[in-house]
């Protein structure tokens, strides 16, 4: 049967009731999500600006490391957060760690990172996800595909090469048809890469290196979020968030900040400035460093964007303040509270003036995939996506039509662009719809702007891009190196509730690329074997003596490493050397991260033995802490796997 096609702009959908309320409060069960919204909170109930104090997200500390990897466990679940002030009740999220955003990993170039994600979201209406690191060349089974899903109860190891230059990553869900609404919970967090010349520059870093999350939210009488994506069109809140606080205060010195910006809102774009117009210095984009500082009274910041922005707090006085503004930009519904974004009150002089410099040339990456020297008589070819509102079939779909063909919705079975490994291409993207723009994200690689419907690139992005703002009735022509690897990657609008409803297509590069699904799919959290292997001698060694002035040695020897045991008791059988010259070693023994038994041992060489409590059938993970009274620790972990007889 042929498909009937009608495009139609947001007039359109207005005039024809598709753009009505769909206002959800969440978490709710599917079924029951549109009939149970609270109340929307009035603006006069609203929280009055500027009354919480900015905060930065924690840093993850790795499980383990060991030569070439660092290793972390993350899990995706529910938790309860004080985001209104007082009285209002605590707001459910769903975050990494419980936390929004969430902990930001630290990683280095060629140093890898395998992450080990959980989804023990357990409230009503949890939903499937997909963890996507945004801006990391990873292989598509660890990309995050849309269908590539982890259930609650599942767990998926995602490993990440970090093979680019420095950069701001985030981590965010990508749950297919649900990525808007996890997103919109909390499940997003930044990932920052360092590399050896980006440290060598005299930037801010440290304390002065700050990562800011923003995003718009609504919120109800109840104190819970609100998801009204309004007819599947777009969401905007009228609660301004940054850092997970309502337009926080963060105090400052007298000096120049980095800010790394990150706009995770599902369908606001800021237009972002100083209250007074003073210029911020871009600095850096998705995809690392600028090729030079440029100054800007404002710039433009579509979702999932990143731009790295230094500010300049030596010219206001000690005891002045200074806000954060958003001037607004069309196709996105403002509210009289979407203009403020945070306030900066300078509060000391500089306390450290090292790394407080803008050096006239920033990025100069010779990394074979940076588009940054990438000349347009290198492309191969061109080809031409639209992206587009059509009534198919008598239902509304965000569309991507490739090279002139018809507007089609997400489909994982077909591949819309096919180009070679290492292959240069030219992609348009024109925005053919009225009413909206599409800021478009392209999995894999960097890209560099060539233009705006024939004019030059805002000044503000010239620089390494993985997504791109593209304005109502717009035309921006792009050039990419397609690399590293082989495989099907996603190509989607960043407007998330678009993606869900089905505005994404996806590019194979090469042929013979590893499955996005079947090559590494989750796997029940019961199931899960040891994260990583602790190297250590083998148990049957005899010690070696210890030098002096050495901390304790720990060897567990029983149950081995990766040891499968069938009883429910097993008895861990551990050995602890001190270097004879100590007075005292205590001894900590922790089964599946809780402490079951201390002792103490004195000038000996001594034996622990503990019989475990009734196991879970599964994997259990024993560790030994050893401290003597000089303060030097010694601990060693193990896994092991009870299964039935």
């Amino acid at each position: 049967m042929q498909a009937v096609r009608t495009k139609i702009s947001r007039k359109d959908m207005l005039k024809m009731g598709l753009l009505g309320s769909a206002a959800v409060a969440l978490p709710l069960e599917r079924a029951a999500r549109t009939q149970l919204a609270a109340a929307r909170l009035p603006e006069n109930q609203l929280p009055r600006p500027f009354q919480t104090e900015f905060t930065v997200p924690p840093v993850a500390k790795p499980a383990y490391q060991d030569d070439t990897t660092d290793y972390y466990e993350m899990a995706m679940r529910s938790a309860f957060l004080q985001i209104l002030p007082a009285p209002l009740p605590k707001t459910e999220v769903w975050g990494y760690e419980g936390i929004t955003p969430g902990p930001t990993i630290m990683a280095r170039r060629g140093r890898n990172v395998v992450v080990r994600h959980k989804n023990w979201i357990q409230s009503p209406g949890h939903e499937h996800t997909s963890v996507h690191l945004h801006g990391n060349a990873t292989k598509p089974q660890y990309d995050g595909y849309a269908n590539d899903t982890t259930n609650p109860g599942e767990y998926k190891d995602y490993h990440y090469p970090n093979g680019q230059d420095a950069r701001t990553l985030w981590y965010h869900d990508h749950g297919v048809h649900v990525t808007a609404f996890n997103a919109y919970m909390g499940c997003a967090a930044f990932y920052i890469s360092h590399d050896e010349h980006e440290m060598s520059l005299p930037i801010p870093k440290g304390k002065y290196d700050v990562p800011l999350v923003l995003r718009d939210a609504i919120f109800g009488t109840d104190g819970q979020m609100i998801f009204d994506d309004q007819g599947h069109s777009s969401l905007f809140g009228d609660v301004i968030l940054a850092n997970g606080a309502p337009w926080p205060v963060m105090k400052v010195e007298r000096r120049k900040y980095r800010f790394r910006i990150l706009n995770a809102s599902i369908s606001r774009g800021f237009n972002l400035a100083l209250s007074d117009r003073e210029p911020m210095t871009i600095i850096g984009h998705d995809g690392g460093l600028a090729p030079e500082p440029v100054e800007v009274t404002s710039y433009r910041h579509g979702m999932a964007e990143r731009y790295e922005v230094v500010i300049d707090f030596a010219r206001y006085n000690v005891g002045e303040s200074v806000e954060l503004r958003n001037l607004g930009l069309p196709n996105t519904q403002d509210f009289a509270t979407t203009n403020r974004v945070m306030r900066f009150d300078v509060v000391s002089e500089a306390t450290d003036l090292s790394n407080n410099e803008i050096p006239g040339v920033l990025g100069n990456s010779e990394h074979p995939y940076s588009p940054m020297k990438l000349q347009e008589s290198q492309s191969v070819r061109t080809r031409r996506f639209e992206f587009g509102r059509e009534i198919v079939n008598g239902s509304e779909m965000w569309t991507v039509a490739t090279d002139g063909g018809p507007g089609r919705i997400w489909d994982p079975n077909r591949v819309d662009a096919n180009p070679g490994l290492d292959d240069v291409e030219i992609w348009e993207f024109t925005n053919n719809g009225g009413g909206w723009f599409h800021p478009i994200h392209v999995h894999l690689i960097d890209f560099k702007i060539l233009d705006r419907d024939g004019a030059p690139p805002h000044p503000w992005e010239r620089g390494p891009k993985d997504t791109v703002y593209v304005g109502e009735g717009e035309t921006v022509r792009m050039i990419m190196k397609f690399g590293p690897h082989k495989g099907r990657y996603m190509i989607h609008c960043h407007n998330l509730v678009h993606e869900d409803h089905d505005m994404m297509a996806q590019f194979e590069v090469g042929s013979g690329g590893d499955d996005p699904i079947a090559s590494a799919p989750a796997r029940p959290t019961s199931e899960a074997p040891p994260l990583y292997t602790v190297k250590e001698d083998p148990p049957d060694k005899p010690d070696p003596p210890l030098p002096p002035n050495v901390a304790p040695k720990v060897s567990i020897l029983r149950p081995a490493q990766g040891s499968v045991t069938r009883s429910r008791r097993p008895t861990v059988v551990a050995r602890v050397t001190d270097d004879k010259q100590l007075s005292k070693s205590k001894i900590q023994l922790f089964l599946d991260g809780r402490r079951v038994g201390e002792y103490d041992y004195r000038n000996d060489t001594g034996v622990l033995t503990y019989v475990c409590p009734k196991l879970k059938l599964g994997w259990h993970r024993v560790q030994i802490l050893a401290t003597d009274d000089r303060g030097l620790k010694t601990a060693r972990t193990q896994s092991f796997r009870v299964v039935l007889r």
